[in-house]
């Protein structure tokens, strides 16, 4: 299983202010177009979302976009539509299985870099209605996220390998450049992104495919600029533009336009000032795979505690079957996670990350006048933290269990543990303060003796 990293800038960390603006909105060419902050700060507080990456891919069990003319020759993916047909698909059962997982939101490919559309499209018999299916998957969805209370949003490719008037060509496609109009595309791209606004009522656009040559900053500015203009409290990340530093996706400049940041395959770096959110797959592949390596619970419930604490949402990914159904496995698992939410939730949704810095061991979240100190390994004899300063701690405690001693001098808090930690993936241990933590600066977690647990899956 892969490892995931964290790195932690301290000279950031001691300036940060918890409560600064974020930069976001259309970039350098519209100054005013701000992120719509009631949106944002909402978004922000659900914490943890579904990413569903599905389409006629399925049926070979490689990755989507990318396999075609690599694992799959160009002319074989580009007809498997004709044999999708995922008669168990239960919009339903998805968003209930979201809801189980302690999940907020859903966003799911709308069409990804292969070009297929998951909806009834005007624009392009390249679509839903043209496979043996002929439902309108994206109806069926945003309606059941409607009637459950799950927010819907859509990821949509920039690029489109499939498209002829889309002007770079991937694995070994070979039309001509010459031959396609990149204005003829983005006007195509533009009458989808409408249709998606207004038919589907998404509420995220989580763009990507915005590296290639053919896209650049002023087209990713006029996007953003048009998607806000139809619908001002949608969000839209920052692969609109040309922004992002590699899979980290942060680049906290004002002169690039999206409203949060992208970080993919890992835990974005602790940023409670930048909106961002992790994108990671439950298996490996984003795409269904039979018989994929699944992540265990601990590295799922440490993965989103360490999101949380770093200041970030986490968007985990799943892969539905051929036939419509998501991988009972896989459900198994996401449901472990929400009966781990339903204890522990009040440490994750509606927080900010901090005060004290991530470590190897630990992260913290915090919310009016509680500090949560999510611990993944075990301090011996007591938890020491530094003291904070001009506050007076008033309780301490496991979180809904039992109360726990402490003293607070000039320079630390103390907290005695018991011996064993109640959970041995992510034991909360909540502090209450005499203030709010709004006004608390970042700071570094001193070395904590810790006690050998035995790994749990």
């Amino acid at each position: 299983m892969a490892k995931i990293f964290i790195v932690i800038m301290f000279c950031f960390y001691l300036a940060a202010d918890l409560n600064a603006q974020p930069a976001g909105g259309g970039g350098e060419a519209y100054p005013e177009l701000k992120t719509n902050g009631k949106a944002l700060d909402a978004w922000q507080d659900m914490r943890f979302g579904l990413f569903i990456h599905w389409g006629p891919v399925s049926l070979r069990g490689t990755e989507i976009g990318w396999s075609r003319g690599r694992e799959v020759p160009i002319k074989e993916y580009d007809l498997l539509f004709k044999e999708f047909n995922p008669v168990l698909f239960d919009a339903d059962e998805w968003v209930t299985t979201a809801k189980n997982a302690g999940m907020k939101y859903i966003i799911i490919t709308s069409k990804h870099h292969d070009g297929f559309c998951l909806w009834d499209s005007d624009f392009t018999d390249y679509d839903i209605m043209s496979s043996p299916f002929k439902r309108d998957i994206l109806k069926e969805l945003s309606e059941a996220c409607q009637r459950q209370g799950i927010l819907f949003g859509t990821y949509h490719s920039i690029c489109d390998w499939h498209h002829p008037d889309y002007t770079t060509r991937y694995g070994g496609d070979p039309r001509p450049p010459a031959d396609s109009h990149m204005d003829v595309y983005i006007k195509y791209l533009k009458n989808q992104i409408k249709e998606l606004i207004q038919k589907y009522d998404t509420n995220i656009l989580w763009f990507d495919g915005e590296w290639e040559d053919s896209w650049d900053h002023k087209k990713g500015m006029d996007l953003y600029k048009y998607v806000r203009d139809l619908k001002d409290e949608i969000l839209i990340n920052n692969r609109v533009d040309k922004g992002r530093q590699g899979m980290q996706g942060m680049s906290g400049s004002t002169a690039f336009a999206g409203d949060f940041g992208t970080p993919e395959q890992e835990i974005g770096t602790f940023s409670p000032n930048d909106p961002w959110e992790s994108c990671i797959t439950l298996c490996r592949q984003w795409a269904w795979k039979p018989n994929d390596q699944m992540k265990s619970l601990k590295e799922c419930i440490q993965t989103l505690a360490r999101t949380a604490g770093g200041g970030g949402n986490l968007l985990l990914n799943v892969g539905p079957m051929l036939d419509g159904r998501i991988e009972q496995r896989q459900i198994e698992r996401l449901l472990e996670i929400g009966q781990w939410l339903k204890k522990n939730g009040e440490s994750i949704y509606g927080t900010k990350g901090g005060p004290f810095l991530p470590t190897d061991w630990m992260a913290s979240t915090c919310k009016n006048k509680k500090i949560f100190i999510h611990s993944f390994a075990w301090p011996a004899g007591g938890l020491i933290l530094p003291n904070l300063e001009n506050t007076k701690i008033l309780a301490a405690g496991i979180l809904n269990n039992e109360s726990l001693r402490f003293i607070q001098s000039e320079s630390e808090i103390a907290i005695t543990l018991p011996d064993n930690p109640p959970d041995s993936i992510d034991t909360v241990i909540e502090i209450v303060l005499d203030k709010t933590v709004d006004t608390l600066s970042p700071v570094k977690v001193p070395a904590n003796k810790l006690k050998d647990l035995q790994p749990s899956e």
